[in-house]
Formats: structure tokens, sequence, C-alpha cells
């Protein structure tokens, strides 16, 4: 379940915080000359905040249960509250044994509007707007990005109502639409997708959603001189509903120094037609500390998708792992390869391992630094042309350095990376780079 009380600002900027220690004194000066209650609540219900923690509302002007308190004593916990300014209303009563906070916010609907431009070894250089709201709709959170360079265009969104059913049970909605163009490519990929699903939280833990959506995708104006293989594959418009279910699971472990999470995404895609196909993605993490500051990072990363009815994949149907997902080798770097043209796996998977060392804060900002080993391969075609494509398993690996530190408030991330396996055709690339900054 999403939690949305983190990190918000209110009313003006700064302050509740500032005002949380001046009314809790405030408040305890006023309180100390009053005359006492009989009534004594044992319990302290905060009702109707959205966005603002029931523990700090609580703490800020000193609210305890166990406490005798007057009449007089609430109307000044009233005005201690009020004064922070991030209230419309605020009132204190009892119901039996509990001692009610109600409160209104004042901004019911905070949002913020950004503009990003951002780098990382997959897209390149992109422009972005971001836009997200709470209570877009009555208690549904909303997002919005938009993304651009020459060779891709990105549109995406969401709605999400969190306890849509029940304290366990949210709502929501995923849509995106896409172009790529990418240089190395010798086609064009379109693709417009929208999901209803429902997330279902028993836990803190563990996650499981359901999904049902429709998307239109293709791929088109495949060059002259490209792989007979993609000739074939050129497709006007595929445009058929989807299922999907995801399982998600992961917590703390060595008393909160380390993590861990696993991921399995179904996708059952084209259904209702005689193009199904069904694509199966797993991950796996781990944080495991090691030493003070030293922390080993395991991570698992594989996909298979095949045709239900007797029907091949396509290029935009396949996996391609390289540059962030498979450091050492290039976008589309790695798996099967036809007159130049990358043409991806029905299955990969990259097994990773990272000695990562905490070196303090530089500029203010923690700096940590790694050594790492990827490992795996992109493999499998349903089409080799009679033989002509060598679509077999061949493992690469790489090793390198990863540097992560803040530079002002703008996280950059980068690595040098070699390969130690590769295979003739592969596209490496020795260094990689992810900066993200907002205005």
């Amino acid at each position: 379940m999403l939690q949305f009380k983190q990190g918000l600002r209110f009313g003006r900027p700064g302050s509740f915080g500032a005002l949380a220690t001046c009314c809790a004194v405030l408040s305890g000066t006023v309180l100390s000359g009053l005359p006492a209650w009989s009534n004594v609540a044992q319990v302290v219900e905060v009702r109707g905040a959205e966005f603002i923690p029931a523990d700090d509302i609580q703490a800020t002007c000193g609210v305890e249960a166990g406490v005798a308190y007057s009449a007089l004593e609430l109307r000044a916990i009233e005005g201690c509250l009020m004064s922070t300014g991030v209230f419309e209303t605020v009132r204190l009563y009892t119901e039996a044994q509990t001692l009610v906070i109600e409160v209104q916010e004042l901004n019911t609907r905070p949002g913020k509007i950004e503009a990003m431009l951002a780098y990382d070894s997959q897209d390149g250089l992109l422009g972005s707007l971001a836009f997200e709201q709470y209570n877009f709709l009555p208690k549904t959170f909303a997002t919005l990005s938009l993304d651009y360079n020459d060779e891709v265009e990105r549109i995406s969104g969401a709605l999400y109502r969190a306890d849509a059913f029940d304290a366990h049970t949210d709502l929501g909605l995923r849509f995106s639409a896409m172009r790529r163009e990418y240089d190395d490519v010798s086609y064009t990929q379109e693709q417009i997708l929208g999901e209803v699903f429902v997330a279902w939280t028993p836990s803190d833990a563990l996650r499981i959603e359901t999904g049902i959506g429709y998307r239109d995708y293709r791929l088109f104006d495949v060059e002259a001189g490209a792989s007979a293989l993609l000739v074939q594959e050129e497709t006007d418009s595929i445009s058929e509903p989807f299922l999907h279910m995801s399982l998600s699971y992961g917590e703390p472990i060595f008393g909160g120094q380390g993590a861990y999470r696993l991921r399995l995404d179904q996708y059952l895609w084209n259904y209702g037609s005689d193009e199904r196909l069904l694509d199966t993605r797993v991950q796996a993490n781990a944080t495991l500390p090691l030493a003070d500051g030293l922390s080993l990072l395991v991570g698992l990363n594989g996909g298979k998708v095949h045709g239900l009815d007797d029907n091949d994949t396509r290029g935009i149907d396949r996996y391609f792992p390289g540059a962030n997902t498979f450091r050492g080798f290039a976008p589309r770097g790695i798996g099967p390869r036809d007159s130049g043209d990358a043409l991806g796996g029905n299955q990969f998977f990259v097994g990773s391992l990272e000695l990562q060392q905490e070196f303090g804060d530089v500029w203010n900002a923690p700096l940590r630094g790694g050594v790492f080993l990827d490992s795996g391969a992109a493999w499998g075609l349903d089409n080799t042309l009679s033989g002509g494509i060598d679509d077999g398993w061949h493992r690469r690996t790489s090793v390198g350095l990863t540097l992560t530190l803040d530079v002002g408030n703008t996280p950059v991330s980068l690595y040098l990376a070699k390969p130690l396996e590769q295979e003739d055709g592969d596209e490496t690339q020795a260094f990689g780079f992810s900066i993200s900054t907002r205005f």
C-alpha cells in the first residue's frame, strides 16, 4: 500500500515543524495552570488527517493518553494546533475512554510540477516534465510524466486510490504511450497501453497485483538492408487485451542493516487473438552487511517470453539487456544478431555481485564506491532463418568499479566496466553515467 504521509510540505513552508516545539512549550505553560478534569482518556485518536502523520499531530502540542484534561485545556490544545497554520479546523472531544483530535487540513490537494534534465546510459539525454497531485480525484493520487529526445518520446501516468475497498486493497490505473527510434536499430517501435489493477497488501512485506488492460503496438519502418528476420516481423498494428499479475515480497534482515526483495511479473499478452504471448519476468535483490559501512549487493534478473499459439515472437517482444541492466555492454549490446542488427532474445538472465563501501560524506552528501561482477546472456529465437542465426546461450561477463554521490541535491551514479567474456559482434560500453536534475 502506498504511504503518502511522508516528505510533504503543508501550509506555509516549514510552518508545521517549526512551530511544533514552540506550541508544545506554550501548551505546557498554559495547561499547567488550569484545573484537571476527572474524565481520563486512555487512548488518543487522530481523525481527518490525510497527509500529516497522526503521531506528529499528537506530539505537536504534547497530547498524551492517561492525562485528565479539562474543557479549558482542550480549547488551549485546539488553539495550539491551529497556530501551526496547517489546519482549517481543529476540535478535541472525548468518546468514552478515547480523546479524539479531529482536524481538517488546509491543503488537501498538495502537488508539484517539475522540469528535469536526465542522462543515463540507456536513453541518453532526456528532457522531462513531471506532475503529481494528491486528491486529484477524491482520495486519488495522480502522476503524469513526459520524456523526450531525438530517439525516445514517452508519456506515462497513473491514478491510484489507496484503501479503495478496505485497509489492505487498493485500486489503480496505469497508462503510457511511447515511440522509440534508436540510431542503432533498423526499425521504429510504437506502443499505447492502459491497465486497471487491484493491489492487495496483507502485510508490509507482501504485495500482490492483478490487472487487465489493452495494448496497441507495432514494429514498422524497417530499413533497407536490415535483417531478413526483422523484415518478416514487421507489422502494422497489434491491438489486443492483456492480463497481468505480479507478486513482490521483501523485508529488512540483520536487524534492519540489510534487506531483500523478490518480484515476479506474469503477462498474458494479446489475449483473445492467435498471437498470444506468455511473458514471465523475475527480479531478486539483496543487501547483506559484512562490516561497518561494507555491504554485499546481490542481484538476479531474468525473463522468458514465448508464443502460446505456435506463433513467433517479434523484436518488440524480446529482451535486450545492456547498459544499466548489464554493465560493460551497450544498450542492445548482446544476444542474437543478424546483418549487424540486434534481435534480442526470448530468454535472458543477468546475475550481479557488488562489494560496496561507504566513504562518509563529501559535500555534505554520502559517497559510496564499489567493485562489481556482472554475468549473463540473452538467447533463443523462434526463427533462426534455417539455422543462419546463432541464437544459443553464450555467457558474457564483465567487472568494474562504481561510484554514487550527490552533487548538491542531484544524485549522480557512474561506473567503469570491462568485459571479460564476450562474443563477436557484441557492442561494449566501458563507461556508464546517470544524473537527474530538477528545476
